[in-house]
């Protein structure tokens, strides 16, 4: 498949885009006045524990304390966390207590990040996992041969050293050389020796180790050989790019080019990624995918629209079902969802169907380079699937809540608001004054002089009070005002 990579930097943020075959299917942004938590390493103080919970949060000098689970806790006799650079069973720490910890997940809304004793500090090769002991090696690497070479380089190369500091062969090793995976254990070993000296040296709560940049950490762990090209829009973007991969993957220096200004203009990045804020996403044969997140789960509903096919009745669910399952991954990468997701697909009563679609949307998931788990189809014919949630997803990171809805994504209709109005000037009624002045939202006055009229007249007849009512643009539509104006 064509895959193609495009960065586009600039003074504010830095936008990256992964195509295939021509359409988006991956996007990332960050504000250079709000970058990114995940991958950084603090030392922490313990300040409140939660022994029902089996949780405790953690001091990072952020505005939010760190949510730490206890099972992902290793300490010592004394304390320190994996103090011997191996893990133990978990422990409940002190109050007070300082720690070394790792962002796993950003905060979202009014959650702070969540964090972690794993530390794990990643290169293009490898991840170190300088607390835990092992050798681990990817499970995308599924030659066997592959795999007994990386093993036995790692091996010799590094075996004492991996008693203390255990590593994680990457995906992209397979077929590296065997100087480079050993200088880059070296590299990674070092940054974890720098972490551990300014541990020792600096009170909590305090920043010990900062991740990469976006650009880096998107090429780091995405950009390949199965990439075409990789097209970048800054002077400073391509400098940056062009070092980092010089220092690690020189020979694919060849793909990387220097693209002039409006790259993702020409590629209508923008217009994609509008798209993917919408709920409704279109499927090629005319059905769609309504996308709706709450705060439990993501739920994707398949709907066939007008797509009859010629095919009659099973025809038309199997291939919209087909194509959904592929839409609703490309939706799911895009969009970063993660958490709980669940497909609502069109009812099948064949099982062949069920099995061709399951069968197709692992084939789709094998592109998802997210942690995640998929259950069958179940007999109601949903999907239920995992993800790893790392970040905010894209509507998060470019959107924010209505102020006229106030997120809850619906208003009330001018019927609502009308009998609403009703109840508050009859509130009002009868306290003496000589009238009431009424400031309502222009669709508002609308609706009293027309649909709702017997609204209106109901008020002024039943009320021995005027009612001066007055059109305020600047109102909300579900705002109104009413003020008393006192008889002499």
């Amino acid at each position: 498949m064509h895959r193609e990579l495009l960065v586009e930097g600039d003074p504010h943020q830095t936008r990256l885009a992964v195509l295939e075959a021509g359409r988006l299917v991956e996007f990332f942004v960050e504000r250079h006045r709000g970058r990114g938590l995940v991958g950084n390493v603090y030392k922490g103080r313990v300040r409140r524990v939660l022994p029902g919970m089996r949780a405790a949060f953690v001091d990072l000098g952020l505005d939010r304390d760190g949510y730490l689970y206890l099972e992902e806790m290793a300490v010592d006799e004394s304390g320190a966390p994996g103090g011997d650079g191996r893990r133990t069973s978990p422990g409940i720490p002190r109050r007070g207590q300082e720690v070394v910890v790792q962002i796993a997940r950003e905060r979202l809304a009014d959650k702070g990040p969540r964090v972690t004793t794993d530390i794990t500090l990643p290169g293009r090769y490898l991840v170190l996992t300088p607390l835990a002991g092992r050798l681990g090696i990817s499970r995308r690497i599924d030659d066997p041969d592959e795999r007994a070479r990386l093993e036995t380089v790692a091996l010799e190369g590094w075996g004492d050293a991996l008693e203390a500091t255990g590593c994680i062969v990457r995906t992209a090793a397979a077929g590296a050389p065997a100087d480079d995976l050993g200088r880059e254990y070296g590299l990674l070993a070092e940054v974890w020796r720098e972490i551990e000296g300014r541990a020792a040296a600096t009170a909590a709560p305090a920043l010990l180790h900062q991740e990469e940049e976006l650009a880096v950490r998107v090429i780091r762990d995405h950009f390949g050989e199965d990439f075409s090209a990789l097209l970048v829009d800054g002077a400073d973007a391509h400098r940056v790019i062009r070092d980092y991969l010089g220092r690690v993957q020189p020979e694919l220096l060849t793909r990387l080019e220097k693209s002039r200004r409006g790259l993702f203009d020409r590629y209508r990045i923008d217009a994609a990624v509008d798209a993917a804020l919408e709920p409704r996403a279109p499927l090629p044969s005319g059905g769609y995918l309504v996308i709706n997140q709450t705060e439990a789960l993501v739920a994707i509903d398949v709907n066939s629209g007008r797509d009859v096919g010629p095919g009659g009745f099973r025809d038309t669910v199997l291939r919209t079902n087909l194509e959904a399952v592929a839409e609703a991954v490309r939706q799911i990468r895009l969009r970063d969802l993660s958490g709980i997701l669940v497909i609502d697909l069109i009812d099948m009563e064949h099982e062949e169907d069920r099995r061709a679609v399951f069968a197709r949307l692992e084939l789709e998931l094998r592109k998802d380079r997210a942690r995640k788990r998929v259950l069958e189809i179940s007999e109601f014919g949903l999907v239920q699937l995992t993800r790893q949630r790392r970040r905010e997803n894209l509507e998060r990171a470019l959107m924010g809540p209505c102020p006229t809805c106030r997120g809850r994504g619906r208003i009330k209709s001018v019927a609502t608001i009308c009998l609403e109005l009703r109840r508050t000037c009859m509130a009002h009624a009868g306290r003496g004054c000589r009238q009431l002045a009424v400031r309502v939202h222009p669709e508002v006055l609308d609706g009293l002089n027309g649909s709702e009229s017997d609204v209106l007249n109901g008020m002024q007849g039943a009320f021995d009070v005027p009612i001066l009512l007055r059109a305020d643009p600047d109102l909300d539509r579900e705002h109104f005002v009413v003020t008393e104006i006192e008889g002499s």
